[in-house]
């Protein structure tokens, strides 16, 4: 009797534990979204291509996250996103209800040692990337240059528009204006892309660095009709698909010391062009099951369909693989970072 009567509360504690201590830790992760609002805070303007990936994917992220919450987007332009970037870093409460959505290369940029920044990027807590840029060179036909070999023989100072450092339209710009050695003029200060494809079609500007994703979403037109000409690629591989005439920067830059600079300023910063992030020190559940509706929202067929509608290449990053190619921004060479800052400033 004595033997079962301790059987029998073995048994009556095992299964207390297995209906309550486990269901209720899983239970109380899993509903915290339930009912709750999520901000993805966007550093550049309404109609830009952060802006655009970022209502896309908010209107599809709330069936992959526990709890169905809903995702509002929010613009909270300024300083090349710079802003934004500051705020979700001081500011934004790290409770898994604010994301930040701000250009990449702001990272490089604190590397270099670039005034205003005050986060610090090794802190951020990564979500994951939509899409690894393939940036290229747009020119418009009103300029009168068809190509980087016309524009190198005719001398052409072009005006190109960019954001702020930190951006590919500034950073990228410079670079390629280092190494291939383009006569280029930067007019910097828009609040996103959107604008400088106004300013290109009146005429103020002549030309923007900018991801192949983005003009192929939100400048399809002047794409279509011939107004925009892309003469240049950044791709490290091998040519996208959809511009197999256009010449890649690595097919005119030969010198090592370029190369690395490319590497650097140019390919390593398409990885990270895009991140989505949390404050530090949110909560490591909510990081995850962010990173894990982020992944499952990409091969959702439905928002699949809605990509190709809106002409949004995925070429998603996961948290995990954003994480070691910023660790590696963090990690260089000094020469490299004194030649970048003397490019960049």
């Amino acid at each position: 009797m004595i033997y079962n009567r301790h059987v029998l509360w073995a048994a009556i504690l095992a299964t207390w534990f297995l209906l309550f201590t486990p269901a209720t830790s899983v239970t109380a992760q899993e509903l915290f979204y339930q009912g709750k609002t999520v901000r993805v805070i966007v550093g550049g303007s309404a109609g830009g291509g952060y802006d655009t990936y970022t209502r896309l994917i908010a209107r599809h992220l709330g069936k992959h996250v526990p709890g169905n919450p809903n995702f509002v987007v929010e613009n909270m332009t300024g300083a090349g996103t710079l802003i934004s970037a500051n705020h979700v870093y001081k500011v934004a409460k790290p409770d898994g209800l604010t994301i930040g959505h701000f250009i990449g290369g702001l990272l490089l940029q604190q590397v270099l040692g670039k005034p205003g920044i005050e986060f610090d990027g090794q802190k951020f807590e990564y979500l994951g990337v939509p899409a690894q840029d393939n940036t290229v060179i747009g020119i418009s036909k009103a300029s009168g240059v068809s190509s980087v070999e016309n524009w190198l023989a005719t001398k052409a100072t072009l005006k190109f528009g960019g954001v702020g450092p930190g951006s590919a339209t500034d950073d990228i710009a410079k670079v390629v204006r280092a190494t291939v050695g383009v006569p280029m003029q930067l007019v910097s200060g828009y609040k996103g892309t959107a604008d400088i494809r106004l300013a290109i079609n009146s005429g103020e500007l002549h030309g923007v660095a900018n991801s192949w994703e983005s003009f192929k979403s939100g400048w399809a037109q002047e794409i279509q009709s011939g107004s925009v000409i892309i003469v240049l690629q950044m791709i490290p591989e091998r040519r996208h698909p959809d511009l197999p005439k256009v010449p890649m920067i690595s097919d005119i830059v030969k010198s090592e010391d370029a190369r690395k600079i490319i590497q650097a300023g140019i390919y390593d910063y398409a990885a990270i062009a895009r991140p989505y992030v949390f404050p530090p020190n949110t909560p490591k559940d909510r990081v995850l099951m962010l990173r894990k509706g982020l992944l499952d929202t990409y091969k959702d067929p439905e928002f699949i369909a809605d990509a190709q509608k809106a002409r949004l290449d995925m070429s998603p990053l996961s948290g995990e693989e954003l994480e070691k190619v910023v660790a590696r921004t963090y990690k260089l060479e000094k020469s490299i970072i004194e030649k970048l800052k003397e490019i960049l400033k």
